[in-house]
């Protein structure tokens, strides 16, 4: 059956503009990391898809790796986006992402001006597409002088391949000398695609921090795994299920569900209770939470196995607000847990 997008697709969903640029992106955004490879049903990645952009999710994040197998993800969005989104392009924001490791060789992965855009070239083929709105430097190669890296991202927007150009992971320090190098070469760095969740607070530290260095240089963020990977729901509050990620020990370990931290996240469980909200809707809201220069997050970047996993969670935008007593209390339970598996400092040496 034909698809017709919901007349009432932009009723509810608040847009925010990103950094100091013209573009807004929905407040949660949809990502394509899971969930979207030849592992799953196609029709089930097609009725998540369908219910997200109805329900006024307009940015699909995806990045060349996604699967499995590496790359799929962006093939079967791309049938997605032929069969049912091709009337609606001009509504989406496309992302894609090129650092990880791709193919063998020396020209699979990091930061090469020869291997982001040789990537580009064919995440646009695989999704067929002329040009993506955002493209990203997945991660930051140290062995690659960032001149080079931002070089790249410089030519994927002058090229036409890319409107817009980002960075994930990357340090404040490293951010901003990549926005220096971006400006200098006349393409601005529009966001930073950081991990942040209540377990995951490095983007609040240092002097400047991620997000002050951000509002330097005009930037927006978009924050991927608000949910620590699926800690922040109820999915391992009596345990952990035998399909989980922390069994499988996917980007979640064992380790990291500590009595201590399981006692944080019940603690968070019942502020949420409180709030009228499930503790992953209150993770969300956490997340876009203001602040006293209004809040540093663009979007929060969610997954989705299904359509009633998807109306869930963005059932976080009917409360966003919290009150003082809320937030000291989130506080005493909302520590770095030390989850952070894309922290740059794991990153190679040579």
């Amino acid at each position: 059956m034909t698809y017709l997008a919901s007349p009432q697709r932009y009723d509810t969903m608040p847009y925010r503009r990103v950094g100091r640029s013209g573009l807004k992106l929905p407040a949660i955004s949809l990502g394509l990391w899971h969930n979207f490879g030849d592992d799953k049903p196609f029709e089930t990645q097609r009725a998540i898809l369908r219910r997200a952009f109805d329900l006024g999710v307009t940015h699909f994040d995806l990045a060349n790796n996604y699967g499995p197998p590496a790359g799929s993800a962006e093939t079967n969005f791309g049938r997605h986006l032929a069969e049912d989104f091709r009337p609606y392009r001009d509504e989406l924001v496309i992302s894609t992402k090129a650092g990880y490791h791709m193919w063998e060789g020396p020209y699979g992965e990091w930061g090469s001006r020869k291997y982001l855009l040789s990537s580009l070239d064919a995440s646009l083929q695989r999704m067929g597409l002329d040009y993506v709105d955002i493209f990203y430097s997945h991660r930051p190669d140290p062995a690659t002088p960032l001149e080079e890296t931002m070089g790249a991202l410089d030519t994927a927007v002058r090229s036409g391949r890319a409107l817009y150009a980002g960075i994930s992971s990357y340090t404040p320090e490293q951010t901003l000398e990549a926005a220096r190098i971006l400006k200098d070469l006349g393409t601005p760095l529009l966001i930073h695609q950081p991990s942040y969740s209540m377990l995951n607070r490095w983007t609040e530290d240092g002097t400047p921090n991620l997000y002050e260095a951000l509002d330097q240089v005009g930037a927006g963020s978009i924050a991927f795994s608000p949910l620590a990977q699926g800690m922040l729901t109820d999915r391992y509050l009596n345990g952990i299920p035998a399909d989980s990620r922390a069994a499988q020990q996917r980007f979640l370990s064992e380790k990291a569900l500590t009595d201590e931290a399981m006692d944080r996240v019940r603690g968070l469980n019942e502020i949420a209770a409180g709030r009228g909200q499930t503790l992953a809707q209150m993770a969300i809201a956490w997340i876009l939470r203001d602040q006293p220069k209004g809040s540093p997050v663009t979007s929060a970047l969610v997954g989705a196995s299904s359509v009633r996993q998807l109306e869930d969670t963005l059932g976080a935008i009917d409360r966003l607000d919290f009150t003082a007593d809320e937030l000291s209390a989130i506080d005493k339970f909302a520590v770095e847990s030390d989850i952070n598996v894309w922290s740059p400092k794991l990153h190679r040496n040579s």
